[in-house]
């Protein structure tokens, strides 16, 4: 997989909220605009309260191909986002997602099933696709608790070569299945995981630093970009464990953390 050195970034608002130049194409993931000190309804009577202040606000966002949401959870999709993100915009989420946008007016959704792909084109000799990858993020009785996740591997596509793949894990566990994105989909340039460590109910319900070392362990990324570890009050890992873990197993490729407002490319 070969293409331009910096024709895919990333700039980095805070929490699992993205704004990705990729080719041609210009992506949001998981909108969260709440500042430090407000709380995001997760739903069944839990919060999380923010600590830190978002790098990206709507106003400064361009123009979208897409936004690119996981879940329905209030730190990935807040008022503020249903307020002021332009309603005529692409979303490309889960089916249950995908309803309750519907509801806040957002009709233009992509509601995908685990492998499942939605398709930009850009002119006749570029597109980016959008896979669909199944996630865990509540284990046991949260399953019925904690709404629907996907992850996403993205290629972007120039004639009939992929330039680049790269897979952005969304709220899910660690499982061996997740090994299914290089059967499915082929190397990847880079892995973009959600960490924190999670805490609903007292249950893990995002991967800590051992599970994001298992996971960059099985599908052995040139580049690990860490997101979602230190934003809300929820988070029990923070980034520092899993760039230890990383490095005690010696694990290949190389860990890529971005600052809030920070832009950085995605190529190895």
């Amino acid at each position: 997989m070969a293409g331009p050195v910096d024709d895919v970034t990333m700039t980095f608002g805070g929490n699992a909220t993205m704004l990705l130049r990729v080719g041609a194409f210009t992506l949001l993931t998981d909108p969260s605009f709440l500042h430090r000190g407000q709380r995001a309804y997760l739903g069944k009577g839990l919060w999380t309260r923010r600590l830190t202040d978002p790098a990206l606000q709507p106003t400064q966002l361009p123009p979208l191909d897409a936004i690119l949401l996981s879940h329905m959870h209030g730190d990935h999709w807040d008022d503020i986002a249903t307020r002021h993100l332009d309603k005529a915009t692409p979303v490309v989420t889960t089916q249950a997602a995908a309803k309750a946008l519907n509801r806040k007016g957002f009709a233009a959704t992509s509601d995908l099933r685990p492998w499942q792909q939605h398709v930009l084109a850009q002119g006749t000799d570029e597109e980016l696709r959008i896979t669909s990858v199944p996630g865990v993020h509540g284990p046991g009785p949260l399953a019925k608790v904690l709404p629907p996740v996907m992850g996403s591997v993205l290629e972007l596509v120039r004639g009939d070569e992929v330039s680049w793949r790269g897979y952005i894990s969304g709220d899910t566990l660690f499982r061996p299945f997740l090994g299914e994105v290089l059967e499915r989909c082929g190397p990847l340039d880079v892995v973009i995981p959600h960490l924190g460590g999670t805490k609903a109910l007292g249950l893990t319900v995002t991967m800590d630093d051992r599970q994001g070392a298992d996971l960059v362990e099985l599908l052995k990324p040139p580049v690990t970009v860490p997101v979602h570890y230190d934003d809300y009050d929820r988070f029990a890992s923070p980034l520092g464990d899993f760039v230890a873990e990383v490095a005690r197993r010696r694990l290949p490729g190389t860990v890529r953390p971005a600052h809030r407002g920070e832009t950085i490319s995605l190529r190895a």
